[in-house]
């Protein structure tokens, strides 16, 4: 096997990894809540589980009843991935994983839209009085793959500069 083709197995492995992962945290909470207890418990004294349904975009921004405006969103959201995947063949390194985590994430939160046609979020993060938009763990994926890709294009952008420099 190539070295290419077992770094995309491998990442192909990651995107599936988090996809289940994902997926089992959600069908846990909606067993619950099927089941008759109501998803609304502490379990630190910043942390509790209360399931919500988002039919708006991550951490429930951009959500109203609209099914036109919730189908744009979803078209956008499979564009986004597919452009994504493209990325993927093109990047090396930890990149590939960011991005890879991203992709995992995003395709847990797909399949509910279609699924449910809404996303169930559970993870409640506050302080006191003060709220955290509630998530899941797709979430959770798709924002440290953004932060870590972000951070890694300003310090490869910085490295570039910095070997630009040394050629002058």
């Amino acid at each position: 096997m190539s070295n290419l083709a077992k770094n995309n197995l491998i990442n192909l492995l990651f995107i599936i990894g988090i996809f289940l992962f994902d997926r089992l945290t959600k069908i846990y909470i909606l067993n619950l809540s099927e089941s008759g207890i109501e998803v609304d418990f502490y379990i630190f004294s910043f942390l509790n589980i209360y399931l919500v349904w988002n039919k708006g975009v991550g951490f429930g921004l951009f959500s109203f009843d609209n099914q036109l405006f919730y189908n744009i969103i979803s078209f956008i959201i499979v564009l986004i991935v597919l452009y994504l995947i493209y990325l993927l063949f093109y990047q090396s390194g930890v990149k590939k994983y960011f991005i890879s985590s991203i992709i995992g994430g995003a395709l847990g939160n797909l399949f509910d839209r279609f699924t449910y046609f809404a996303v169930p979020d559970f993870i409640d993060l506050h302080y006191i009085n003060f709220h955290w938009f509630i998530f899941n763990v797709a979430d959770i994926f798709i924002t440290l793959g953004l932060i870590c890709l972000i951070f890694a294009e300003f310090l490869s952008k910085d490295q570039n500069k910095k070997n630009y420099e040394k050629q002058i």
